[in-house]
């Protein structure tokens, strides 16, 4: 397989997680491969690296294949804070979650989380900017309609982080998507971990997209930049950059792992009580 070289065109680096796939290669017995083309990826340019929609990460997983996305669910109560860092990391965990759920095609986990959103965004106080989408969500999940709950789901993340940039808060919508990006990569950690192929693994390299997150929080203000959960993410993502920048024949199961621990415990974290 050929590694994707991670110093071309930031653009093309962007889509190198999908591009550096050999659908080929899907594990024996898996069905439902497709031919993908990365160049349709969408994303949002940021500081030059696409950062990837994530509904079209989850649906590139799909076409390798049919993992168990109801088992990959997590049933977890959200703590009660009106900390508004914690609060955005919780809502980009939320909406992955969301993506699991659609995934799994589970509707009452959907409609959970549904309720979830719109409870955060009143939170954080874009309850009339979310709740069109969350109504949106919940009213389609009643259909069944995976599809529309999707494009929900990417809508209602857009919409948060395009309010709360309006709102001149920029840094707490980087954390809606570290939020999104560690409870995506937890899931996709633990999907190859059980059906392990190299290019399965080469899903998650995705080191200038580390780089962007730690460059983010570098510029944060020191409010954000030195809260507790920030600062382990800071670690965290140091962690996993040097797992990617050291996986130059690829990655290893046990890499894998290591990445998928570093992520539950920053999840861990994030949804801690205090």
């Amino acid at each position: 397989m050929i590694r994707p070289h991670f110093s071309r065109s930031a653009l093309t680096a962007g889509l190198m997680l999908l591009g550096s796939l050999n659908l080929s290669a899907a594990p024996q017995g898996t069905k439902g491969v497709e031919n993908f083309d990365p160049l349709a990826f969408p994303g949002k340019v940021v500081d030059d690296v696409v950062v990837p929609v994530p509904s079209e990460v989850f649906s590139v997983l799909d076409k390798l294949g049919e993992p168990n996305w109801r088992a990959e669910l997590r049933k977890e109560d959200l703590p009660t804070t009106s900390d508004r860092t914690k609060l955005s990391l919780l809502f980009g965990y939320t909406v992955a979650e969301g993506f699991v759920a659609v995934q799994a095609e589970d509707k009452e986990a959907v409609k959970d989380i549904g309720r979830d959103v719109i409870s955060l965004a009143k939170s954080l106080g874009l309850s009339k900017s979310v709740l069109p989408h969350a109504q949106s969500i919940l009213d389609a999940a009643d259909k069944a309609n995976w599809s529309a709950i999707r494009k929900e789901f990417d809508q209602t993340q857009k919409t948060v982080r395009d309010t709360m940039e309006q709102m001149k808060d920029v840094d707490l919508s980087q954390c809606v998507s570290l939020g999104g990006w560690l409870r995506g990569t937890a899931s996709v950690t633990s999907v190859v971990k059980k059906s392990f192929s190299a290019d399965r693994a080469e899903l998650l390299n995705q080191p200038m997209l580390v780089e962007h997150f730690l460059s983010s929080i570098a510029k944060m203000p020191a409010g954000t930049r030195e809260h507790d959960v920030v600062r382990s993410i800071l670690k965290g993502l140091g962690s996993v950059l040097q797992q990617m920048e050291g996986a130059v024949d690829g990655f290893s199961k046990d890499a894998v792992s290591d990445i998928g621990k570093t992520c539950d415990s920053l999840l861990v974290e994030i949804l801690a009580k205090k």
